[in-house]
């Protein structure tokens, strides 16, 4: 399962998800050789109920099933694991407290306080009765990611106190709001966004947490050999896009050639 390559410290690919609705990217993620998807619900337009019938594809392929949540709040991070999330990231997470409420409201106790729902999306729909409810609890809690998502300069002044956090599995860096934040939008490559992402892997080595980043291939290239191995690669929509435009690219050049 890809939870548990992390935990081993191999590396999971996967890429996010933020346009396809049909519960066939699952299969489609799969079959292509990934490791998990992300659903975007910051930035994209999904329900829950969509969130739980992608995830049941998913689910049952072994797939992992990843979201990034809009804001940090109960009412999302505990919906989304109930809807067979196997991870879940807030985005703009910047403090311990904040990494405190995330890991309450995705974990069950003794590490969080997540509410207990015997069946749905988070057990297969497999009924979970009082005698082992324990054990399901424990097992739950193993095998979910709570995912902080760092990507402003305040994170980065906190990142040892996030990082430092009981049941926060994973820092994943956000390049794009965290170059912004840090004063130099669009330069993902310079010395200022470098050396931020730098405080951020050495905090995730140094806790023991899994380091993650969602970025173009020339920043995944410089930081998976440093410790990358949550590796989130494109998007959906934009896949589909250079799909599109190499059709456009190829067969419009071959009709010019023909004198068409």
């Amino acid at each position: 399962m890809p939870v548990k390559k992390l935990q081993e410290g191999k590396s999971i690919v996967g890429t996010m998800v933020r346009m396809v609705k049909n519960p066939a990217v699952a299969w489609m993620a799969y079959h292509a050789g990934l490791d998990y998807i992300m659903l975007d619900l910051e930035h994209g337009p999904y329900t829950m109920e969509t969130v739980d019938d992608i995830f049941k594809v998913g689910r049952a392929l072994g797939l992992g099933c990843f979201v990034r949540v809009p804001e940090l709040s109960r009412g999302y991070v505990s919906r989304i694991m109930d809807a067979g999330a196997t991870g879940v990231m807030v985005p703009m997470l910047e403090s311990a407290e904040e990494a405190r409420r995330l890991v309450a409201w995705s974990k069950y106790a003794p590490l969080g306080s997540r509410g207990f729902g015997g069946v749905g999306g988070h057990t297969s729909y497999a009924v979970i009765g009082p005698e082992a409810t324990a054990t399901f609890m424990a097992r739950s809690n193993s095998e979910t990611l709570a995912i902080a998502q760092i990507e402003t300069r305040r994170a980065i002044e906190e990142v040892d106190a996030i990082a430092a956090t009981p049941g926060i599995d994973a820092l994943l860096i956000g390049p794009n709001d965290l170059a912004i934040s840090l004063g130099c939008a669009g330069d993902l490559m310079g010395d200022v966004l470098d050396k931020a992402i730098g405080k951020v892997a050495a905090a995730a080595k140094r806790h023991g947490k899994i380091f993650g980043m969602h970025a173009p291939d020339g920043l995944l290239e410089r930081w998976i050999p440093q410790g990358c191995t949550l590796i989130m690669s494109n998007l959906d929509a934009s896949i589909l896009a250079a799909g599109l435009k190499a059709i456009s690219t190829k067969h419009k050049s071959r009709r010019s050639d023909h004198g068409v």
